[in-house]
């Protein structure tokens, strides 16, 4: 446990200092490690709790604008979300063109005397840096921003070329992020042919899994309406509380499906039950339950709420009830496996010793927009501690990341056409 007032460390601003003037002649492992290290630091410094910056965009830019990248700051706005600020960095002219995708925005951190070390302090200790961000997804957004500069300072002219598409609105709505990051890149003739998103898919050590695929996500909402009466004359009443509980039993059961060939079953789960009634001898008028679907490939939005609709008419009997969804942007979608999700295989093996499987599951990301742009998969750190008090990541778990981010950019271009 940390104390504000006696071992807070003092907020450090970053700087342009970290940049590693080495990049600009020979480089090595080394140094890309400790640039990846150092880069993580400074964006966990950073108080970047969605929508707010906190001046991680500034570091990477402070990185990548000497290396030749064109940097493109963009703040996106919409009525009802709040605005959010962009990234976008782009070096090369030609195809084939690999983009690198990650946001550096973050989640609170909760009770932060609950923390070993100031969230945002960056504390090395026991091999580790500790702070939130550090494994969503910060520790990633280092890794491949230092093999893009590694490969940059040591492969010129460039065989293709490399952008990075960084968001901070992935931990919230995801309204004002990624989704028009990519519009107005689309805008503006961007053609990106493939693009790897640094989030943490591994399981439990780094090399285990990559994404190549996510569930679909819909939320609904059932009101039940009855009518109010006294405990003790219940026939004078209609009591929303049994209809709702039949209802919510038949969304249950049967399963939805059995899995497809990529995905696990699709399940729903109840998140709440409201009934809002603080009286003892008041049958409630109204009871409402909310409940999230996650959902492969054998379902739509449109065909999924149909089903739900079908099963709650099935039981209602003389039930009045109303049943809507939210508007839904989280399809579920599968990259096809091709030869850049063959390098990444090997890329990993090469480094980490271990051959990753293929996963569609977890919760959603900004893959889900990516995919409408080009084929894309997902690879990062470990995410046992993602969103966790004490979030943080081993410093070789980092430098391992880097490699492999650095040896896939080597197989990408050496692979593409003369």
């Amino acid at each position: 446990m940390w104390s504000n007032a006696a071992s807070c460390p003092a907020r450090t601003a970053p700087t342009a200092s970290i940049r590693l003037e080495l990049l600009a002649g020979v480089t090595g492992m080394s140094q890309r490690s400790e640039l990846a290290r150092e880069l993580t630091r400074a964006l966990i410094r950073c108080h970047s709790v969605t929508p707010q910056d906190g001046g991680a965009l500034a570091v990477l830019e402070e990185q990548l604008k000497p290396a030749g990248f064109a940097i493109y700051r963009l703040r996106f706005s919409e009525p009802g979300a709040p605005d959010v600020d962009n990234l976008y960095a782009r070096i090369g002219n030609g195809a084939p063109y690999l983009v690198f995708a990650g946001h550096t925005d973050v989640v609170p951190p909760g009770d932060t005397a609950a923390w070993r070390f100031d969230p945002f302090s960056a504390e090395i200790a026991e091999g580790e840096v500790w702070g939130r961000g550090a494994v969503d997804m910060k520790g990633a957004v280092a890794a491949f921003t230092a093999a893009a500069l590694d490969y940059v300072a040591t492969h010129q002219p460039l065989k293709g070329s490399i952008g990075l598409l960084i968001t901070g609105d992935e931990e919230g709505p995801s309204v004002n992020g990624t989704v028009k990051l990519l519009q107005w890149a689309a805008k503006q003739g961007e053609h990106f042919d493939h693009c790897l998103v640094g989030e943490p898919t591994n399981v439990e050590a780094l090399g285990d899994t990559i994404k190549i695929g996510r569930r679909g996500s819909l939320t609904g909402t059932l009101v039940v309406h009855g009518t109010q009466g006294h405990v003790a004359y219940p026939q004078r009443a209609d009591n929303p509380i049994p209809h709702l509980l039949r209802l919510l039993t038949a969304l249950i059961a049967p399963p939805l499906d059995d899995g497809s060939a990529e995905f696990d079953p699709s399940h729903l789960e109840i998140l709440t039950v409201d009934v809002g009634n603080p009286a003892t001898n008041v049958i409630p008028a109204t009871a409402r339950a909310r409940f999230n679907i996650r959902f492969n490939d054998l379902w739509t939005p449109q065909t999924l709420s149909a089903e739900i609709d079908r099963r709650a008419a099935a039981v209602a009997g003389g039930a009045r009830y109303e049943l809507s969804f939210d508007p839904c942007n989280a399809l579920a979608f599968v990259t096809a496996r091709d030869h850049f999700t063959d390098l990444a295989v090997e890329a990993i093996a090469a480094h980490s010793g271990r051959i990753a499987h293929f996963s569609t599951s977890g919760g959603t990301s900004d893959a889900r927009f990516i995919r409408n742009y080009c084929p894309v998969i997902e690879f990062g750190l470990v995410g046992a501690t993602m969103h966790k008090i004490d979030e943080r990541v081993p410093l070789a778990d980092i430098d391992t990341l880097a490699d492999i981010y650095s040896e896939i950019l080597e197989r990408y271009f050496d692979q593409a056409p003369v």
